[in-house]
């Protein structure tokens, strides 16, 4: 099976797309990842990995409606296309099977 290679970043920028399902612009973005990570995230990380998601075919984005909080200016949103879907579903799969093949779970870590 041929796989798309996404770095983890680029992996939680496309997850966090598909769950703003059709409202993802940079700043809602950085800030999906920035609460569900917990690390800070800057704006120029989230469009430069939105740019390469792009590029290869993962996203798409269009102009939103002008919107009165932004003095009229509108936001790009993106979304995910059929390939993005398809990724996200290969890299799930791949994830669950590593985590299926453990034969001893993980003891609770110990605070040093």
């Amino acid at each position: 099976m041929n796989r798309a290679y996404l770095g983890e970043f680029e992996e939680i920028v496309l997850l966090s797309t598909a769950a703003l399902d059709g409202h993802a612009y940079g700043v809602a973005l950085m800030h999906e990842i920035a609460e569900n990570t917990g690390r800070p995230v800057k704006l120029n990380q989230v469009h430069s990995a939105l740019q390469r998601l792009e590029e290869k075919g993962m996203v798409k984005s269009s102009m939103g409606e002008p919107t009165a909080e932004r003095g009229g200016r509108r936001k790009r949103l993106y979304t995910l296309t059929v390939y993005g879907e398809r990724t996200l579903t290969q890299v799930r799969e791949v994830r669950e099977n590593l985590w299926s093949r453990l034969t001893k779970p993980f003891k609770p870590a110990i605070e040093l």
